[in-house]
Parts: C-alpha cells; structure tokens; sequence
C-alpha cells in the first residue's frame, strides 16, 4: 500500500531521528526530499506546497530546535502535518435520521463503485447492525445489476431487483418506497459511471439526488489514479453535496497521493478505505492510523482488530476447555488453528499492518512460500480420515502414502507435518490448568475471558 511513498518516507524518518542538532540547511535539505517523495507520489502540487510550508513553520520554531531530541521531534510533526492533510480522526457514516436512510454512491467507471457498495452493505450490517437494502440505477451496463445481486447476497444484504429498460430516478424511488414499507434502515444506491466526467452522468446523478435526498452522497474513488483522482474528485465536488470519500484499491502497489490529496482538494472527510477484494476488505478510514503506515510505523491497531475479527472465540473456549480436561489436541484442533490463520487474511495481509523495520525483518522468510506451506498442511489433513485426525498415532507407513497421493504431496511432507503436530501437541499437554486461555488473553485476543472451572 502506498508502497513507494512509504518507502521513501520511512527511509527520511530513519535519518530525521539521527540528527543531532537541526539547522535551516539540514531542514531544507529533509524537506526537499520530503517535497519529491510526495510529488513522485501523484499528490497534487498544490497540497505538497502547502504540506511543505506548515512543516518549515513547524520545524524552524522552538518546537524543534530546542527539543532534546530533534530528529524525532522532526518526525512528529511531519507525521502530525500527514494527518491534518487527510483530515483529522475518523468521520463515521451519520445514519441519524428517519429510516430508511439513504446513501448515495458516486464515481467513475472502474472505480469499484458496485464492490464498494456490497462491502458497505456488510460493513453496516455486521459492525452497526442495520436492516440494508441495495439497488443499482446502472441501466447502461446491464452486467453492473447482476453484479451487485451477487456481492450483496455475498455481503448478507437484500437486492432490490432493477432492469436495463427502466430510468434511473424510477428505479431509486421505486426502491426507497419498498425499503420504507418493509422497514429497511439503510437503502444504499449504486448509479452508473461513465468512463470519463460528462455533462449528461452528472445532470442524471443530481437528478437522483433531489429525488432521494441522501444522508450520505459517497464519492468512491480509486487510490491507484493519483493526479487524476483529484481532478475527478473536484468535478464531483463541484455538481454535488459530497459528504465523503472511499478511496478503493488501497492494498495495491499505489503511489499513494490520492489519500493525501482529495481530502484537501473536496473538503470532504475520507471516511473509508478498500483494504482487500474479500467483502469484508473495508475499513473505516483514521488518518492517524493511515499516516502511521505511509511513514512505515506500521498499523498495530488494525492488526490486533484484523487478529480478534478472525478469532472465532467460542472454538477458542472449546479447545481451551477440551485441553483443560485432558482430552488431548488432535489433527481436527490443529486443522482448526491453521483455519484460523486463513480467516485473518493470511501472513502477508497480515504483514502489511507490521512496522517497516519488522517487515523488513520477517521479508527475509518468503511469504508466498509461508502462505503455500499453510495451505499444503491444510490439504494433507484433509486426506485424511476422521479416525486418523481423532488417532494421530494410527498413522504409519502405508496410511502415510494415501494420505500423501491424496493430498499431492510427498511422503516426507506428511512426515514433517506430523512432527509438527507433536511439537504442538506437547505445547497443549504443558498447558493444561487453563494455561491456553492465560496464553490467549496475553495475546489480546480474549480480553475478558477466563478459564472456565
């Protein structure tokens, strides 16, 4: 995310830390850097220039040339300027009004306009436990109607069937009418984008906007456009109300600009990010967080939400208590963990959120290989019977070549994996007496629950 920003940023911040005693020469020289680490990043010239001058302000006052430690306190204020660019804390959906509530979601072609809609839908229904209808006013891509029935059934969400030979407006009304008589909290609507901004998709999209009076018009935006995020952003800004940004496609390889740059040039607060293509790859955007990541100081807060959302807690108490009673872990408890381990997205997903100096260390093992290794043991378990899961020990030497033809894989892996298994094994024997559920709070992930006598 953001991958060539971040870098070059953290690399300044390793420096700025370093310095001693800061000068005008030696600030000039960091900001110049920090200048063509940010414009290389398509932010736009106009937020660069402004960005660099409050952080010269800053810089050259007492706050830092007096400071102990100037280097950090260097990096403090660039790090507090990034936030104030994007817009400070995190700007929730306002919901507050007579259900149903309607939001409106505005962008291009190719921005993931539908998808986002769909991870909204989820998003609202699973974290704010809302009633959520969706509707597409896309009649000029027929696929576009298809595709959101899809994401919204993926998301736990109802469709309100539209069709290619109906109006827009007609399709908006005759959904916010089902929605209020079958007492939806959210309507969510999905218009059509053009390729490029034109007259005629913007007369359409105020149109709709009278006729629905939205809580909420969102502006999704594709964060890999860089400069020409900007440009559309300010055209939208300009024909309607916007009252906030979704900025899609934030894991690709972006240069990361148009985070810095919409929020400054709409005036309109960024209020989520697309983190993944899965339906729930949707967060609620907190500049301070997003800011930590740009200058490579990771996101701990999201990997410890990302850890305990994957956590399935009652399967945890079940192997907890199973532990405690002597029963033993078998190959079904051990399938489990590395279920889990898929369920958080994975170790490279999971990577993204470490700081730069941790990422750099664990980069030396190669994910690709780690995330295959998980999936072969998944596969070699899966080979097997239920009996040999309940029985590790059953498994000897012709047992062991079905389960490899089975599972595609030599005899040896089947060999390391149930070594593995016994190192696991005698990890759980050593703790019995609640001891896993003590090792689990540590972690985080079971704030609140103790061992059950």
């Amino acid at each position: 995310m953001a991958s060539a920003l971040s870098e070059k940023l953290s690399r300044l911040v390793k420096e700025m830390r370093g310095q001693a005693r800061i000068t005008e020469s030696n600030v000039q020289d960091m900001l110049r850097e920090v200048r063509m680490a940010l414009l290389e990043a398509d932010v736009a010239l106009p937020v660069v220039r402004d960005f660099i001058a409050r952080v010269k302000d800053k810089a050259l006052g007492q706050e830092v040339v007096g400071s102990l430690n100037p280097g950090q306190a260097m990096v403090g204020i660039v790090n507090r300027e990034l936030v104030a660019t994007m817009g400070q804390g995190v700007s929730d959906l306002d919901l507050a009004v007579q259900p149903p509530a309607v939001i409106l979601m505005a962008g291009l072609q190719g921005a993931g306009k539908t998808t986002t809609t769909a991870k909204l839908a989820k998003h609202l229904i699973d974290k704010r436990k809302k009633k959520v209808l969706t509707v597409s006013g896309d009649v000029y891509r027929p696929a576009a109607i298809e595709q959101l029935r899809t994401v919204t059934g993926q998301a736990g969400g109802e469709w309100f069937p539209s069709s290619p030979d109906q109006q827009p407006l007609d399709i908006a009304r005759n959904a916010l009418d089902h929605a209020r008589r079958h007492h939806f909290d959210v309507l969510i609507v999905d218009t059509a984008g053009r390729l490029a901004v034109d007259e005629a998709m913007m007369r359409e999209i105020r149109e709709l906007h009278a006729a629905v009076k939205p809580v909420e018009t969102l502006f999704v935006v594709d964060a890999m456009q860089g400069q020409d995020a900007v440009n559309t952003a300010k055209a939208f800004k300009e024909a309607l109300p916007l009252t906030g940004i979704v900025l899609t496609k934030m894991d690709g390889d972006s240069r990361g600009g148009a985070a810095l740059s919409v929020r400054q040039i709409t005036g309109a607060p960024i209020k989520f990010a697309g983190v993944s293509e899965k339906i729930d790859g949707l967060e609620v955007f907190d500049a301070e967080r997003h800011a930590g990541r740009i200058l490579g100081m990771g996101d701990i807060v999201a990997l410890v939400e990302q850890v305990q959302s994957g956590v399935d807690m009652q399967a945890a108490q079940k192997l907890a208590a199973k532990v405690k009673s002597g029963e033993g872990f078998d190959l079904n408890d051990f399938l489990m963990q590395i279920r889990q381990m898929k369920k958080m997205g994975g170790l490279s997903e999971l990577m993204d959120k470490l700081p730069a100096q941790m990422q750099a260390k664990a980069g030396q093992v190669d994910m690709d290989k780690a995330e295959r290794d998980i999936r072969r043991k998944e596969g070699i378990i899966c080979s097997m019977t239920p009996l040999e899961r309940r029985k590790p020990d059953l498994i000897k030497a012709t047992r062991k070549r079905r389960i490899a033809a089975g599972a595609g894989v030599q005899v040896q892996e089947v060999n390391r994996l149930l070594n593995e298994f016994d190192q696991m094994q005698t990890m759980m024997k050593k703790m019995k007496g609640g001891g896993l559920m003590k090792m689990m709070k540590r972690m985080g992930g079971m704030k609140g629950l103790g061992p059950r006598g």
